[in-house]
C-alpha cells in the first residue's frame, strides 16, 4: 500500500538519523529550536503514531492523550525500538477502517469533540506531521550534530520533491 510504504520510508529515515547521532547531541538543546531537542521532536512525532496505534484497536484516536515519555526523547535504543514497533504496526494494516477523532481546543475546558475519520486519513495526517517535524529536526541537527548525514529529501514533502524535479531541464 502506498501510504504504508511512504510511512515506512519516513520511519527508516528517522531510524537512520537516530543511529548516527551521538547520545549527548540527541538530547542537546538547540537554540534554533527554542531550546528543544532533536530527541523531543522525534518523541513528539512517534507519539502521534502511537496514539493512532492505540486508537486503531478501540476505534477512537486522541492525539492529546500522548504520554510525553521523556525516555523516548533521551534513550536512542528505546526510540529505535518505538520506530520499529510503529513500522510493524503500519506494515501490518492493509485495510482502512472507520475511526473517531477526539479533539479539544479550549484551554479551560477538557471536553472534546468527536469527528468521523478513518485509518487512512489519520495515517496520512501522521505522515504529514512527521515530515513537518523532520524539517524542524533538520534545523536542530545542523546546529547540534553537523556530522550527521541527512538525506536530501529528509523533511521535504513528496509534492515539493516532484515540483523541484519538474523544474529540472529534461534529459
Amino acid at each position: 500500500m502506498e501510504l504504508s510504504n511512504a510511512c515506512c520510508t519516513i520511519l527508516g529515515q528517522l531510524s537512520n538519523i537516530v543511529r548516527q547521532i551521538d547520545s549527548v547531541d540527541f538530547s542537546r538543546p538547540s537554540k534554533a529550536l527554542s531550546n528543544s531537542t532533536v530527541g523531543q521532536h522525534l518523541r513528539h512525532t512517534l507519539e502521534f503514531f502511537i496514539c493512532l496505534e492505540k486508537g486503531f484497536d478501540i476505534g477512537v484516536v486522541n492525539y492529546d492523550q500522548r504520554d510525553h515519555d521523556p525516555l523516548i526523547e533521551t534513550d536512542q535504543f528505546l526510540a529505535l525500538h518505538v520506530i520499529g514497533r510503529v513500522n510493524e504496526f503500519v506494515s501490518n494494516r492493509n485495510a482502512n477502517r472507520p475511526l473517531m477523532l477526539e479533539v479539544g481546543y479550549e484551554r479551560d475546558n477538557e471536553n472534546s469533540q468527536s469527528i468521523e475519520t478513518n485509518f487512512y486519513r489519520e495515517l496520512t495526517y501522521n505522515i504529514e506531521h512527521a515530515v513537518h517535524h523532520m524539517t524542524i529536526m533538520k534545523i536542530g541537527l545542523r546546529e547540534v550534530a553537523p556530522y550527521v548525514v541527512i538525506p536530501s529529501d529528509f523533511g521535504i514533502a513528496i509534492s515539493t520533491i516532484r515540483h523541484k524535479e519538474s523544474l529540472l531541464p529534461a534529459r
